[in-house]
C-alpha cells in the first residue's frame, strides 16, 4: 500500500561545511532508502550539505518515488502527483535548513523523478546528475531549462534502460535549453567507478 501523499517525507539531511558547494538532493532507486546514497554524496561532494528523502510509494516491500505499470511503464499521472509532492518538500526543507537550491543525484527510479522535476517544477533544481535514467514521460511536456547543467550516465549493457530511451531524455532536455552531457559507459545497471569520477568531476564544476 502507498504511503499517503505529504511534503514532509522521511529524511535525511547533513548540513555540509562547504558553503560554495550547492547541496546535494540524494534520490535513491527501487527498494532503497533515505540512506542508500548518502556516501556517494560524501565521497563525489566533499564537504556539502546532503538531503536525502525516502521515496513513498511501496512496491511489495521496496521504497519508490512513485508507481509504475510495468517494467519501464510508469504511472504517469502518479508521477506527476509525487513530483509536485516532492518539489514541495525540497522547498519546504530549503526554508527549514537554509538551503540554495540543490543539485539532484539520483540513480534509477530516483533519477527518472529528478528528470521529472526538471520538466514539471524546473526552478526547484540548480541542475540534476540523472544516474541510469529513462524518459519519464510519453509526450514530455514544455519547460524552460536554459541555464540548468544536467549530466546522464548510461550503462551500455544496462538490461533496464533501453539506449533509445536514454537518448531521448537526452534530446528532450537540451531541446528545452538545458545544457546536458550524456556519457555511455561499459556498464549495465549498476554503478561503476567510472560513474563516480565522472559525477565528481561533473560536480566540480557546478
Amino acid at each position: 500500500m502507498d504511503a499517503p501523499a505529504t511534503t514532509d517525507f522521511i529524511h535525511v539531511y547533513e548540513p555540509g561545511a562547504d558553503h560554495h558547494r550547492p547541496p546535494l538532493l540524494l534520490l535513491h532507486g527501487t527498494g532503497g532508502d533515505e540512506r542508500d546514497l548518502l556516501g556517494l554524496g560524501r565521497a563525489v561532494a566533499p564537504g556539502a550539505s546532503l538531503l536525502s528523502p525516502r521515496g513513498q510509494v511501496l512496491e511489495g516491500a521496496m521504497p519508490r518515488f512513485f508507481r509504475r505499470l510495468a517494467e519501464g511503464v510508469f504511472d504517469e499521472d502518479d508521477l506527476r502527483r509525487r513530483t509536485q509532492d516532492l518539489a514541495d518538500f525540497v522547498e519546504d526543507a530549503r526554508r527549514r535548513y537554509g538551503l540554495a537550491a540543490p543539485v539532484a543525484v539520483g540513480f534509477s527510479n530516483g533519477a527518472n523523478i529528478a528528470a521529472s522535476l526538471l520538466l514539471l517544477r524546473p526552478g526547484v533544481l540548480a541542475g540534476a546528475a540523472l544516474l541510469r535514467a529513462m524518459s519519464p514521460f510519453v509526450s514530455p511536456p514544455q519547460a524552460d531549462l536554459a541555464g540548468q547543467r544536467v549530466l546522464i550516465l548510461s550503462g551500455a549493457m544496462d538490461p533496464i534502460v533501453p539506449a533509445a530511451d536514454a537518448r531521448r531524455l537526452a534530446q528532450t532536455l537540451s531541446g528545452h535549453g538545458a545544457s546536458v552531457d550524456h556519457r555511455v559507459l561499459p556498464a549495465g545497471h549498476g554503478l561503476s567507478q567510472p560513474d563516480i569520477g565522472l559525477l565528481q568531476n561533473w560536480l566540480a564544476g557546478a
